[in-house]
Formats: C-alpha cells, structure tokens, sequence
C-alpha cells in the first residue's frame, strides 16, 4: 500500500497540472468545474493505480482518463440541457489589457469553438504532447492525427485573422 502512495503521490505532482489544463480546456475555462474534474481524473487514478500495466507511459494513461472524464461530463451537461460557456463572457476581447493578453484570450475563443476531436488535438498540441503519444490517447492513427492537427491550426490560423481584423475594425 505505501508503494502505491509514494507511485501515485509522484504521479500526481508530475501530472496534475496538465491534467488541470486539459479538463480547463473542455469546460471553456470554467476553473472550479476544471478543479473537480481534475480531482475526479486522480480519483480514478488512485482506484485504478493498481490495474496500470505499464504498456504506454503514465501520462497516456492518464490523458485517456482525463479524456474520458471529461466527455462523459459534458454529455451529462448536454443531458441536464447546461451550456458551460453561459458563465464565460463572450466579448472577452475587451477585457483584454494588452495585445499580448488580447491573443491569448482570442487563442482560447479559437479553440473553443473547434469540435471536441479538435478541442482535444489542440490542448495536446500545446501541451507539447509527442504525436505517437496523441494517437495512442486518442485512438486515431499517427498519420490521421498529423492532418488532423495541419487541419486544426489552419482553423485556429482563419479564426485569429477574423478575431485580430474585428478587433483593428473597433
């Protein structure tokens, strides 16, 4: 038993805040529901440390759960009809201060209007998650993600255009 808390004590440290991160991703930002969905993730960690045979690296493992978690709460939201981005300002260009802050917010508007498979490719992306490692959590063949991932940011790319000419226009 103390074996498992010592592995999953370091897991947690080495992990938390990517999967903080990741879950920030899918809620559009919502920090608290983020909090809960990351405690939720090492919940299931900790319960199922025991069962982690070691064929991919932890933090596959890991994004798998996260992943999952994460969808099954928003298709329970979906259910109970709540649209987690009603608590997120939608003109958030101009609460931003500086140009710098004004991308970033506009970077994360971007992605959050990206469908799920997108939303997820990107997160990892950015948190400079290795292809193959990509493929192995998503389920999607190496090669499918490369263009999957070409695609997105060309996406991302028309979406910043149009956020950065909207904001030169005001």
């Amino acid at each position: 038993m103390e074996t498992n808390t010592v592995e999953f004590n370091q897991i947690y440290k080495e992990n938390h805040q990517n999967v903080y991160r990741l879950a920030l991703s899918y809620v559009a930002g919502n920090e608290s529901m983020a909090e809960e969905l990351t405690q939720e993730v090492f919940v299931k960690v900790w319960q199922n440390l025991d069962r982690f045979r070691g064929d991919a690296k932890a933090s596959t493992w890991i994004y798998r759960i996260t992943v999952n978690t994460c969808l099954m709460h928003l298709r329970k939201l979906k259910k109970e009809n709540v649209n987690i981005s009603q608590e997120i300002s939608e003109d958030i260009t101009e609460e931003a201060s500086d140009e710098k802050e004004a991308k970033l917010t506009w970077l994360r508007a971007c992605i959050k209007s990206l469908d799920e498979i997108g939303k997820l490719l990107m997160t990892l992306v950015l948190e400079e998650v290795p292809q193959k490692e990509i493929a192995e959590i998503t389920g999607i063949s190496n090669e499918n993600v490369r263009v999957k991932v070409h695609r997105t940011k060309g996406k991302i790319f028309k979406c910043m255009t149009l956020k950065a000419k909207q904001h030169n226009n005001n």
